[in-house]
């Protein structure tokens, strides 16, 4: 049997990726309860570099939030960010005027397209006891031919994405056809996960001790698939591979086989695959294009325009402490989800 691995990686806090994907990042932060602003105590916040805080300290970090952790207001064009929050709550809010409060298990599809601002707040919603954060943002190329689209974020809710199970198996199904799994919820209309060539997936795999699972073979023969081994109390093994694989390690496989995963104390894994697109990647900041021209336009554009400007009072917007997930598109459509009390899941 030939080694299925290909390339191996050790993963920092932005893993590296593969065309289509640009950027993927794993936020794990241990936040201590909120005080009445829905941040953390203002005491603890002392010693730290506020507005660029990503030092870790204490398991926490308040990235470039001056009150609540989290991102204000910052633009992007050209590529689409696909979050998925794994525990604890994210406050949405853009330049289009859309607004949303989602988490444990939602997933938000932002396609920038020709020009947005949005900003991405981490409120600390539980008064009495720890506000644990976990979430991966990923950055999807778009095509060259789809880079000036209108911007549109959908959300995936968790009670809506199908989970495959089997015996100490649970496939997340984020994006792509699984096999033996339901279609997950369709993405963005001018998303590359749209065109079915793109033979796009994002999976979570979660390996109960002593469990395996076979990953199906992919569907494009060009197809690029990764598998990033990120927690767990035991190590991945890939059959056919003559060394098991532990946490913080990225793992490029053959995706013209099946290849069959386990392990004998635990492991969780992110599967994102895709058939590159092949294009030119011209990329500074917020902002990623196909050719440097166009990303000097960009930043024209955006100090021109704001990308539509900020119609919030605040930089950091949060929602009320009481507020359930929601999302309030540009065009006034509102989703709800169930009340939940602060605090729990």
């Amino acid at each position: 049997m030939s080694d299925p691995v290909k390339q191996t990686v050790e993963l920092g806090p932005q893993w590296p990726t593969i065309d289509p994907f640009l950027f993927c990042a794993h936020h794990d932060d241990a936040y201590p309860a909120g005080e009445a602003n829905l941040g953390p105590d203002p005491e603890l916040l002392e010693g730290r570099e506020i507005g660029m805080d990503f030092e870790g300290r204490d398991g926490w970090r308040m990235y470039h939030g001056q009150t609540v952790p989290g991102f204000p207001p910052h633009p992007h064009r050209g590529f689409e960010t696909v979050t998925y929050v794994r525990k604890g709550i994210i406050d949405h809010a853009d330049s289009l005027g859309a607004a949303a409060r989602f988490g444990r298990g939602d997933v938000q599809w932002l396609t920038a397209g020709k020009g947005i601002q949005h900003s991405e707040m981490f409120p600390l919603l539980d008064p009495d006891g720890p506000n644990p954060l976990e979430l991966f943002q990923i950055w999807l190329n778009l095509p060259s031919a789809d880079k000036m689209v209108e911007p549109n974020f959908t959300m995936l809710w968790d009670d809506e994405i199908p989970k495959l199970t089997a015996d100490g198996v649970e496939v997340t199904v984020i994006a792509g056809v699984l096999p033996g799994a339901d279609a997950p919820p369709s993405p963005p209309p001018a998303s590359y996960a749209s065109h079915a060539e793109s033979d796009l997936g994002i999976w979570h795999v979660v390996l109960s001790p002593g469990a395996s699972w076979t990953l199906p073979a992919a569907t494009g023969r060009e197809t690029v698939r990764t598998l990033y081994v990120f927690d767990g109390a035991g190590a991945l093994r890939i059959t056919g591979h003559d060394a098991d694989l532990g946490r913080d390690t990225g793992v490029v496989v053959d995706s013209q086989v099946d290849v069959s995963l386990s392990s004998e104390a635990g492991v969780e894994v992110l599967v994102l695959q895709g058939r590159p697109l092949g294009e030119p990647v011209a990329r500074y900041g917020p902002f990623v294009m196909t050719t440097k021209a166009q990303i000097q336009e960009a930043f024209d554009d955006y100090q021109r325009t704001r990308f539509g400007g900020w119609p919030w009072a605040d930089d950091d917007p949060v929602h009320p402490v009481d507020q359930p997930r929601f999302a309030r598109h540009a065009d006034g459509r509102v989703e709800e989800r169930v009340h939940e009390v602060p605090g729990t899941s």
